[in-house]
């Protein structure tokens, strides 16, 4: 719908996507800031759009998640208006409903967010629109950090280093203590309408034992690792048995926080050690990496940065791939790792890597089917970092772990959960077994199995594959493509 040209009075759409806050939320604080009405709107894009629905796990937060941001707009004096559809036709209803004449929105820097908004940004503009789009998602955005020859990072410590010198980010913007609101709101979608929640079964009915959606949430969190869980950061991240990590990934993959206000919660901590915080600094640096490799390589999720490996000869089976996201591989650390995602939709970074590596390495599975398997599973499944990891994992990436480094299953558990407590959790039927086995049943005595109720091939599975033939295997496929390049 065209304007008349006197948009002072009009209402302004605030778009929200993966930003779900009132606080350092860009867009929205703009358009608070004008006095004019404000309507918040949440598109829902249809499954076969290029922008289409998350994967099941992040499903489940989605809809908590806009629970939440629609109490929070309550609070402050105004609605969420829900709406489904391709965002240029949901938008143009919208418009004609409510006679808007500007669209606030913060920018996004996956491909296929771009895809959309780009042209749909000259498209409105093209029928006197006024399309405002902020930044605030990243540290630092995508095109600002280049190298001394204007090209692109591909190696994540001079990115750390150019990100350090590249100052702080800004600093974060209060939410609104109050929100102008339209005499007539337009009609919204129940959002029990989109069955986001899983109901026969309900596979995600464990979540809410670890994960409350939601900004409130999200600062909680954020308060609380500050003040209790950044000591000892440096080394308790990688024990999967402690409570070691910030658990905010998911908030951040929602945009129910910002980065640059977890930055700034960092800043002069006189209680931590600054390895602590410069080695935390860093993960989130990481995001921010991630999405510089996406941005510059669009087709990162799907290709190999290092096309040398296109050629590499992926033989593992099916059957495999099965009980690997099932946890019946035979490797107890693996399989913990498996069935806390199943349970909690979530799992320790360190086992993250195992688990890709034992995939990718051991079964000779092509990283892009963990990569899916994980973006539907992960309640902090991240288009960039999630593509990023596995390819760093499988030696094809930026930066990448050399395909020769290939994680002992048996060692990696001994030496990050030496008694055994992260297997036990997730593993029950293995917590009689002494803490000397527990990370290789198959080499218990019988006694020793006996006692613990553990039968080999029937309570808990045989090792899929022998990790020292399976490593041997990997390198052979390896040097093919390596002696061929």
């Amino acid at each position: 719908m065209k304007n008349n040209g006197n948009s002072s009075g009009t209402p302004i759409i605030v778009w929200f996507r993966k930003d779900l806050r009132l606080g350092d939320n860009h867009a929205l604080h703009a358009a608070a800031q004008t006095g004019r009405d404000i309507i918040p709107v949440y598109i829902r894009e249809p499954a076969d759009s290029e922008n289409g629905p998350l994967g099941a796990a992040q499903g489940w937060w989605l809809h908590h998640s806009l629970k939440s941001l629609e109490a929070d707009l309550d609070s402050i004096g105004s609605r969420l208006v829900l709406r489904s559809g391709k965002p240029d036709t949901a938008l143009a209803d919208l418009i004609n409903e409510t006679g808007a004449s500007d669209i606030y929105w913060n920018r996004r820097y996956d491909p296929k967010g771009i895809a959309v908004d780009t042209p749909l940004k000259d498209q409105l503009s093209d029928q006197g629109v006024t399309v405002k789009s902020f930044a605030g998602q990243l540290l630092h955005e995508p095109l600002r950090l280049k190298t001394g020859s204007g090209t692109p990072y591909k190696v994540y410590t001079p990115f750390w280093r150019a990100l350090e010198a590249a100052g702080e980010p800004d600093h974060p913007l209060d939410r609104p203590e109050k929100l102008a609101a339209p005499d007539r709101w337009p009609a919204s979608n129940d959002l029990a309408s989109w069955k986001l929640l899983p109901q026969k079964p309900d596979w995600a009915k464990s979540f809410s034992e670890v994960w409350t959606p939601g900004e409130a949430a999200a600062l909680e969190r954020l308060e609380a690792f500050v003040d209790d869980g950044m000591s000892g950061y440096k080394t308790r991240r990688d024990l999967p048995s402690v409570d070691g990590t910030s658990g905010l990934s998911p908030y951040l993959a929602m945009g129910e926080i910002s980065p640059a206000r977890i930055w700034h919660a960092t800043r002069n901590l006189h209680n931590v050690p600054a390895d602590d915080v410069i080695t935390f600094r860093k993960e989130l640096a990481w995001r921010d990496f991630s999405y510089h490799l996406l941005f510059h390589n669009p087709d990162l999720p799907r290709e190999n940065l290092n096309r040398k490996y296109d050629a590499f000869a992926w033989s593992g089976t099916s059957d495999a791939f099965d009980r690997w996201t099932k946890g019946e591989t035979g490797y107890p650390v693996v399989d913990a790792g498996m069935r806390q995602l199943w349970r909690h939709g979530t799992m320790h970074n360190r086992v993250r890597m195992i688990a890709a590596s034992f995939l990718i390495k051991d079964l000779l599975i092509d990283w892009r089917r963990g990569e899916a398997w994980f973006r539907d599973t992960l309640v902090d499944a991240d288009p960039a970092s999630n593509a990023a990891s596995w390819q760093w994992v499988a030696g094809s990436g930026a930066d990448a772990s050399p395909f020769f480094r290939v994680f002992n299953p048996i060692l990696q558990g001994e030496k990050f959960d030496p008694d055994g407590i992260y297997v036990k959790t997730f593993v029950p039927e293995l917590q009689d077994l002494p803490a000397k086995f527990v990370h290789r049943p198959f080499e218990a005595p019988e006694a020793v199995l006996k006692t613990a109720g553990v039968t080999l091939g029937q309570t808990y599975p045989q090792p899929l594959v022998d990790h020292a033939k399976a490593r041997d295997r990997a390198l052979a496929a390896y040097n093919k493509i390596k002696d061929a390049a």
